[in-house]
């Protein structure tokens, strides 16, 4: 317990700006019209890529006997794909519709 809340007292400016983005992100989100949610997300899926790099390079720097590490990485890599292969389906679909019919 003790751990925990010295974790809290030397990381709480970054725990402060984290609270501060989720509200701020649910502002703007909230403002966008329903028409642009899809655009959107794909972007957004497509920009996970960061993910996936981060995850490579947390499992690379993990040792190899730290299996709890490599499992997350490995969801955390898996996912990431998904949501980046998702996200350039979405847009390919979304392309799709704006070109000329034959």
């Amino acid at each position: 317990m003790n751990e925990i809340i010295e974790f809290f007292t030397q990381h709480k400016d970054m725990i402060f700006i984290v609270v501060l983005m989720v509200f701020v992100g649910v502002e703007v989100i909230g403002k966008v019209p329903a028409v642009l949610h899809t655009p959107l997300m794909s972007g957004a899926n497509a920009i996970h890529g960061v993910v996936v790099v981060g995850a490579i390079i947390v499992m690379l720097n993990s040792e190899p006997t730290n299996y709890i590490a490599m499992g997350l990485g490995f969801i955390a890599v898996f996912l990431g794909t998904l949501n980046v292969v998702g996200g350039f389906v979405v847009t390919d679909r979304m392309l799709e519709m704006f070109k000329k019919k034959k």
